[in-house]
C-alpha cells in the first residue's frame, strides 16, 4: 500500500506519496486538472501498489476526490482544522502539508470528513443558489433603504418593494446619480425576483419526493424551500449519533474553553455549512411566535438584554429546533413539543 498526501492551491497540486515503511516514493507536483491527474496516477501506479491519499477540505478538493477515485484511488478527504490540530508545524510549505497528510494517512489518522454523494450535492448546489440569490437582493434592497435615508425620505408603507411602495419611490425627488442607481437596483431587484421564483419551482419539481421535506415542513417556521434547504445540508441523519452530534455540525454552539476552575463561553463556532445554519436562523425567526418557543425567546431575550437579547434567543431556539428535527428524521416523526432543554447560550 502507498499512502498520498495532496495539498491542492489554485494553480498547483503538491503530491508526496509514502510506503508502508514511512519511506518516501514519490515527491512531485501537477496541475489539479483532469488530463494531469490522470498521468499522475499513471505515474504512481508504476509501483505497482494501492493507493490511498488524503487531500484538505477546500474548495476544488471534491473535483480532485472524484478524479482520482474513478481511476483507482482511496481518496479521503481531511477537516482542515483538525489537521492542525493532530500536526501543528513550525514550518509550514506545501510540500510539507503534503507530507503531513501522507504521515496521517500511513498511521491511519486522516479527520476523514463525511462526503455527500451526487445526488446530495446537486440537492445542496440549487438550495445554496437560491439562497445566494435571496441574498443579492437582500443586499440591493439594504442599499434602495439606505440612499432613502441619505436624502431624509421616510418609509411610511410596510413593504417598500410592493405596489404602494413602488409608487412612494416613483413620487420620490433624488439627485442624481443616486436616482439613477436606485432604479437599476430596482429592476435588479425585479430580476432576481423572477430568477428566485424559478429556482423554487425548480426545488419542488426535483424534490417533490425528497423523505425528509414533509416531516421538516411539520416544524414550526419551516416551509417547504427552508425544508428542503435543511434536509439537502443534512443529508444522511444516521450519521449523527446524538442531537448535540447535529447541533455541533451546525456551527451554531458557542466556543467553549475550559481551563481549572474556569468555563468561558465566546462566539458561535459556526464550523459547519453555513446555509444551514442561515435556514435554521430563519427558521428560528417564524418558531419565535409558535407557543413552544415564545416563552423561552421572550425569557432569553429579557435576560440578555436589548442590544444582544434578541439575536442570541433567536440563536438558541434555531439549536431547540435542531435537536428536534434529529429525533424527527431519525424516529420518522412529525414535529412534537417537547419539554424544554437546558440554554446553552453564546
Amino acid at each position: 500500500m502507498l499512502y498520498a498526501g495532496l495539498d491542492l492551491s489554485r494553480q498547483r497540486l503538491d503530491v508526496h506519496v509514502l510506503d508502508e515503511d514511512g519511506e518516501t516514493v514519490e515527491v512531485t507536483a501537477v496541475r489539479p486538472d483532469a488530463d494531469a491527474l490522470r498521468t499522475l496516477v499513471a505515474a504512481v501506479g508504476r509501483h505497482g501498489q494501492a493507493v490511498t491519499a488524503a487531500i484538505e477540505s477546500m474548495n476544488g478538493a471534491r473535483f480532485v476526490h472524484d478524479t482520482l477515485e474513478l481511476a483507482g484511488w482511496d481518496v479521503e478527504i481531511a477537516d482542515a482544522l483538525k489537521v492542525k490540530g493532530l500536526a501543528p508545524l513550525a514550518a509550514k510549505t506545501d510540500r510539507i502539508d503534503a507530507w503531513v497528510l501522507a504521515e496521517l494517512g500511513r498511521r491511519d489518522l486522516v479527520p476523514a470528513i463525511w462526503l455527500p454523494d451526487p445526488t446530495v450535492r446537486a440537492e445542496r448546489e440549487r438550495a445554496r443558489f437560491r439562497l445566494h440569490l435571496v441574498r443579492h437582493r437582500t443586499a440591493l434592497k439594504n442599499r434602495i433603504h439606505a440612499t432613502l435615508i441619505a436624502f431624509g425620505h421616510p418609509v411610511p408603507v410596510s413593504d417598500l418593494f410592493g405596489i404602494a411602495g413602488r409608487e412612494l419611490l416613483a413620487s420620490l425627488e433624488i439627485p442624481e446619480p443616486w436616482a439613477t442607481t436606485l432604479a437599476r437596483s430596482l429592476r435588479f431587484v425585479d430580476e432576481l425576483d423572477a430568477q428566485i421564483a424559478g429556482c423554487a419551482a425548480e426545488l419542488r419539481a426535483m424534490g417533490a419526493d425528497h423523505p425528509d421535506v414533509e416531516l421538516l415542513q411539520t416544524v414550526p417556521g419551516i416551509g417547504w424551500v427552508l425544508g428542503y434547504t435543511i434536509a439537502s445540508e443534512i443529508g444522511d441523519i444516521t450519521r449523527f449519533s446524538s442531537p448535540k452530534k447535529l447541533a455541533g455540525y451546525t456551527g451554531l454552539c458557542p466556543i467553549v474553553r475550559q481551563s481549572g476552575g474556569r468555563d468561558d463561553r465566546g462566539p458561535l463556532a459556526k464550523n459547519g455549512p453555513k446555509y444551514l445554519r442561515w435556514a435554521l436562523i430563519e427558521a428560528a425567526t417564524g418558531a419565535v411566535r409558535h407557543p413552544s418557543y415564545r416563552e423561552r425567546y421572550e425569557r432569553t431575550k429579557k435576560r440578555l438584554g436589548k442590544q444582544r437579547g434578541a439575536k442570541v434567543a433567536r440563536v438558541d431556539v434555531a439549536r431547540e429546533l435542531t435537536t428536534a428535527i434529529w429525533h424527527m428524521l431519525t424516529k420518522r416523526q412529525p414535529f412534537s413539543p417537547g419539554r424544554p432543554h437546558n440554554a446553552l447560550v453564546a
